[in-house]
């Protein structure tokens, strides 16, 4: 068993790519998928389902690694501001060598702060610099370091 990917539901998934390329280096895997009919629709437990999209490699895992999967639907209900404490799943993580700079392509990307930048030490793991962030639809992204020299 492996894990395979992460869907994001996206209002425009071409832009939302476009945000995951530039600021974490995700690449795209092709084909962009264009998906309908009986077989999709019993899957999804929906009727007359349309999605557009695609699958974005995840950073730092070679070419059998995770994805990003983007998708758009013709059809979407409205979501709720994500909030950090909201159920259901909260963030996407991207550990990265300097927080600061990655939040700073980030924000120059379409997206915005959530938290402000903090550390902490972890007994016997490292320190920890971290903030919250979000894409330019909202999603929660945490961009986070570890140095484990300093346990």
């Amino acid at each position: 068993m492996k894990y395979v990917h992460t869907n994001i539901i996206s209002e425009n998934w071409q832009k939302l790519a476009d945000f995951y390329t530039k600021v974490f280096d995700c690449q795209p895997v092709p084909p962009i998928r264009n998906q309908k009919g009986d077989w999709l629709d019993k899957g999804l437990g929906l009727s007359n389902a349309h999605l557009q999209g695609v699958h974005l490699r995840l950073p730092g895992y070679g070419e059998d690694g995770p994805t990003l999967e983007i998708y758009s639907y013709s059809k979407m209900d409205e979501k709720l501001p994500t909030t950090p404490n909201r159920k259901g799943y909260g963030h996407l993580a991207f550990e990265v060598d300097n927080v600061a700079d990655i939040l700073q392509k980030l924000l120059q990307n379409g997206g915005s702060k959530q938290g402000e930048i903090s550390g902490k030490r972890v007994a016997g793991v490292g320190y920890i610099t971290y903030t919250y962030a979000k894409d330019p639809e909202g999603n929660i992204i945490e961009l986070q370091n570890w140095d484990k020299s300093r346990k």
